[in-house]
């Protein structure tokens, strides 16, 4: 980890623990923290910055359990099991929390590109294309009109629906490692178009992560494809 890494950390660590602090005392954080709550008045009031390895603890183990449980708190499911996840794709400072606890808490190789599909995965792509100072490229379901080639992947859904999602060829170079990421992950068609994608482009895949899962079909079925590692933050049971 290089100096401008550890700061990186450092001071994701010390968002987790604000975050925190809003709904709970000192001495609330020490005990679910297992910190002193001296420590944690000095780190959350910007006097000192906890050590690489304290704040990678707090950001790998304390942010992993609290950002699940803000998510939980935030989204909505309904009677079909559809879930609005609103509350938490919109709040571009919840997702840069995210960053630091995806790419320190699972076994993600880092990537040169995060590649998402329109629309509602972009802001969290953009959160760890930011933090991993990498590219963010997205694919859409129809073409820009300025670019000349595309890497294409369609699939006929079991509805019978052909879905189809376009990227820009240059987005991707051959060799490139790829993380896909997106905020919801149900049945796992679109990430399994966006593994097409990465195949096509020559690139090599780095993992799969989701924001948020509804059941285990989309996990398994990325699982499936790949030996790279692949979670979510949270997962819901569907009706």
């Amino acid at each position: 980890m290089n100096r401008a890494e550890k700061a990186a950390l450092q001071l994701r660590a010390v968002d987790v623990l604000r975050m925190l602090k809003e709904t709970r005392t000192y001495d609330e954080l020490a005990a679910e923290t297992g910190l002193p709550a001296g420590d944690l008045n000095r780190y959350v009031n910007g006097h000192v910055l906890p050590g690489s390895d304290r704040a990678r603890e707090v950001v790998e183990a304390v942010g992993r359990d609290a950002l699940g449980a803000e998510l939980e708190a935030r989204i909505r499911i309904d009677a079909d099991g559809y879930v609005d996840n609103s509350g938490a794709v919109f709040d571009q400072p919840l997702l840069d929390l995210v960053a630091p606890v995806v790419a320190e808490g699972f076994d993600f190789e880092r990537p040169d590109v995060v590649l998402t599909a329109a629309t509602d995965g972009i802001t969290l792509a953009a959160s760890l294309a930011s933090y991993y100072g990498t590219r963010c490229a997205y694919a859409k379901k129809r073409k820009e009109t300025a670019v000349e080639e595309f890497i294409e992947a369609r699939e006929r859904l079991e509805s019978g629906i052909e879905l189809t999602y376009y990227l820009p060829a240059a987005a991707i170079n051959e060799g490139d490692r790829v993380l896909v990421v997106d905020d919801l992950i149900r049945s796992g068609e679109t990430q399994e178009l966006l593994l097409d994608i990465v195949d096509t482009a020559g690139g090599e895949l780095g993992g799969v992560f989701a924001l948020i899962a509804a059941g285990n079909d989309g996990i398994e079925r990325a699982r499936g494809r790949t030996d790279a590692a692949v979670g979510s933050l949270l997962t819901v049971e569907k009706p």
